[in-house]
């Protein structure tokens, strides 16, 4: 879309006319982003189309996407970026008396995700739409998302979130396409010429209503799509229980169908959650698969030729269920026999593998299943014997506790990673070392099997979002040192390189970070009433709360120089602002109480003016898309802290990687790729390796209670978690002092916290040679764009998926 700033005017007052049906005078600024909203939609519309037609005429294969999250950020400043048009419209707003950012903040973030799960989804639509591969996604249209995060008295207070109030520019409610999803009841066997058949019946029928989301191509014209479902009753209120002033009961059936779709990830911590957890994985499914075949269907194609023109793809284990739904649609609605039908499924479907920790590894309990979905729980019966006669028979497996490893259903358990990688022509990891702790250590089993479904596809992040809309200055800065292929081919970054030794350009990099921190400072100061020193060093940990993720590792790190601090308040220390942010899952009681604890920390420290400023900790709650784009181009470093051998890749590294923060890390994940690209001169590692972690598991040798009698720096840190004068108010954090000594430190903190603790110092050291951590934070950005998911996506459809550019 080309347009001048005098057309737009024009076309933005007679689109405040019809809207809001008053001149251009007598409106505000949210009447202004309503008017927007519709002119977007309406370029987004023609491309839309015309994408569609020309997939349909040229009878592309598609791709489809499964996922339980997409984690979208806010659409209207991306929109206005992919179009083209946002220096037209900023310039036009302005002119009118009004700032963009003030209309762009009526739009409330989608509440579609939680973490890097999500993420990592978006991301690969938005790379498809903008290298022009039809590659589509499908998921949940959740009505009041994960949850809105308070802080009170130090605690997560969860609240429900709204953002469907106000997000009709957002999609688009498709009446074509409802689909019957079936939940509960018994299914019945019969004879009927000399084949069985299987009936359905006392179920309950379950509506899937379609909502659409363009996703749009970078500057290109091509509109994919995302589609979400919303469940709701085929039935309206009971009147009988009305009129007997039952009014609860007469909602009933309505509210029980609309609660599928209301709350990302319910807590799975009692039964009902964990039954509402499945009907939601099994909506999902059943609906996308239903839409995908009746789409298929159009084509005129007969069902042999299916895999040739569709791949679809699960996000880690949540729609595995896919692969058995697919059959009951071939065998149960359109009579394809048993090895027809698998022989299909197999060669339709991909598996992203996003895991190691046994929690992610969905297992679900029989009866639970039979109850809710029995004739699904039939069909991977089924597949689960034919796959033990193929490995008893064909393969000659007699070693029984093989046998039990690779079983779908095993003790009384349906386990869905086993059910993916036998209904899937290929599985991947995502990231190098993840990967290899895959094929070498929790699957081997199935890798020894099938070693030629399993391959490395290393996460990637869009720099169109991470560089180009979150650090504008540095973009800008960019262009004029390298042009602007970069905005189009991240991998142009690396020009950067030239400039390593150049004193004006490390400057200039100082001075846009230096803004950057000046910018977030003063929002903390403005919502939390914290005054942070933007010349101190930001140390930023911001993702999903998580015992693995090890926010606590670096909670007890600033308890450590705290209390240096408060020993000697002339130490010389690089002043540090620490900076987190991320939400606990409602029924995870330790990730809370770690939430607890930073806040307890930051109030005791910040409000503490012995130690003189020299620290500060600040949690900044409900983290979302929005605030990463605010924080991420402020850090001046970016903890990557976890287990080593737990965190399958990671995202945001990726992101502050892009904007020079520079990477304090264990190698685990991704963290991997990133050393090897910047070297290890411009990251800082510390912590176990992964053969040293599997040694601890295979010899049981660690003992933490030995490292915190041994070592008085750590036994004090520690002891003050249960002290009731450390903190303010006597708080006390006796479940997470149990977790480290009691339980043995499931995630080694202990064993690598004196490693951190040197690693720390090290930081300091560079970060005091203002020269040498520049040419470091240059390197970083010059060398992530390897990690775009341009070059990722490039992978899939190549390696994979086998779908090609439009």
């Amino acid at each position: 879309m080309k347009v001048t700033m005098k057309d737009f005017e024009t076309r933005l007052k007679e689109t405040i006319h019809k809207t809001a049906k008053m001149g251009f005078s007598e409106v505000d600024a949210e009447d202004i982003y309503r008017a927007l909203g519709v002119i977007i939609q309406e370029e987004i519309g023609e491309d839309w189309t015309k994408t569609h037609l020309l997939q349909q005429e040229l009878n592309s294969k598609r791709m489809y996407y499964l996922s339980m999250e997409f984690l979208t950020g806010k659409f209207m400043e991306k929109h206005l970026h992919y179009l083209g048009i946002f220096p037209e419209v900023e310039a036009t707003i302005n002119k009118l008396g009004y700032s963009l950012s003030e209309i762009l903040a009526y739009e409330n973030e989608p509440g579609l995700g939680n973490g890097g799960l999500g993420r990592l989804a978006v991301a690969f639509l938005d790379s498809l739409a903008s290298l022009r591969l039809p590659g589509h996604g499908y998921g949940l249209r959740y009505e009041k998302g994960l949850f809105r995060q308070k802080i009170i008295n130090n605690e997560q207070v969860e609240t429900a979130d709204d953002w469907l109030s106000d997000s009709d520019h957002l999609q688009y409610k498709r009446d074509d396409a409802i689909y019957e999803v079936k939940l509960g009841g018994h299914v019945e066997t019969v004879y009927n010429d000399g084949k069985l058949n299987f009936k359905h019946i006392n179920y309950e029928s379950i509506k899937a209503e379609a909502y659409d989301i363009p996703i749009v191509g970078y500057q290109n014209q091509m509109v994919n799509n995302l589609r979400l479902w919303k469940a709701s009753s085929y039935e309206g209120i009971d009147i009988n229980e009305f009129s007997r002033g039952n009014i609860n009961g007469a909602f009933n059936r309505m509210n029980r169908a609309s609660a599928i779709t209301q709350f990302l990830y319910p807590n799975d911590s009692n039964y009902e959650g964990r039954k509402l957890r499945l009907e939601q994985e099994y909506f999902l499914v059943s609906a996308s698969l239903q839409d995908i075949v009746k789409k298929y269907l159009k084509k005129g194609l007969p069902f042999s030729e299916f895999y040739n023109h569709i791949v679809i793809h699960t996000n880690d284990t949540h729609p595995a269920l896919a692969i058995p739904e697919l059959m009951r649609i071939l065998i149960d609605e359109h009579h394809l026999e048993w090895d027809e039908s698998f022989e299909i499924v197999r060669k339709s479907f991909a598996f992203t593998n996003h895991t190691i920790l046994s929690e992610a590894m969905e297992t679900w309990d029989i009866n639970l299943f039979v109850a809710t979905i029995p004739r699904i729980y039939q069909i991977i019966e089924e597949i689960n014997r034919k796959f033990m006669d193929y490995l008893r028979y064909e393969r000659h497996i007699e070693d029984h506790n093989l046998l039990n490893r690779l079983n779908i259903i095993w003790d009384n358990q349906v386990r869905m990673v086993n059910l993916s990688i036998v209904g899937s022509f290929s599985v991947n990891g995502v990231a190098k070392l993840h990967t290899e702790i895959l094929k070498n250590s929790e699957l081997n089993h199935f890798y020894k099997l099938w070693p030629q479904k399993f391959n490395n596809k290393t996460n990637g992040i869009v720099h169109r979002r991470w560089l180009l809309m979150a650090n504008k200055p540095l973009t800008q800065f960019l262009e004029t040192l390298i042009g602007d292929e970069f905005e189009y081919d991240a991998l142009q970054l690396e020009k950067l390189l030239k400039f390593k030794e150049d004193q004006d350009v490390l400057n200039t990099l100082f001075d846009i970070k230096h803004q950057k921190k000046v910018e977030l400072a003063k929002l903390i100061a403005d919502d939390y009433g914290i005054s942070v020193n933007p010349y101190s060093l930001f140390d930023v940990h911001i993702k999903r709360i998580h015992e693995y993720k090890r926010q606590l590792l670096n909670v007890l790190h600033i308890i450590y120089l705290y209390d240096q601090l408060k020993e000697n308040p002339n130490l010389d220390v690089v002043p540090r602002t620490f900076i987190f942010a991320g939400k606990a899952a409602p029924g995870y009681g330790a990730a809370k109480e770690i939430i607890r604890l930073i806040n307890a920390l930051a109030r005791l420290i910040n409000e503490d003016n012995f130690i003189k400023d020299k620290l500060k900790v600040v949690f900044v709650e409900n983290y979302s898309v929005s605030k990463a784009m605010g924080i991420i181009p402020a850090a001046d470093v970016s903890e990557q802290i976890s287990t080593t051998t737990k965190e399958a890749s990671g995202t945001g590294n990726m992101k502050f990687m892009m904007n020079g923060a520079i990477t304090l890390a264990t190698l685990d994940g991704a963290n991997v790729e990133i050393s090897e690209a910047v070297g290890d001169d411009n990251i800082v590692i510390f912590g176990m390796k992964a053969d040293e972690v599997y040694n601890h598991y295979a010899n049981n040798d660690y003992r933490s209670r030995e490292v915190y009698e041994n070592n008085r720096t750590i036994k004090t840190i520690v002891d003050h978690l249960i002290d009731p004068h450390y903190f303010k108010d006597h708080e006390t954090f006796g479940s997470l002092y149990d977790e480290l000594i009691n339980r043995n430190d499931t995630f080694f903190v202990l064993k690598d916290f004196m490693a951190y603790v040197e690693a720390q110092k090290k930081i300091s050291e560079l970060y005091r040679d203002r020269d040498r951590w520049l040419k470091m934070s240059l390197m970083n950005i010059a060398k992530s764009g390897q990690l775009s998911s341009d070059n990722t996506i490039k992978q899939y459809a190549e390696d994979i998926w086998k779908i090609k550019r439009i």
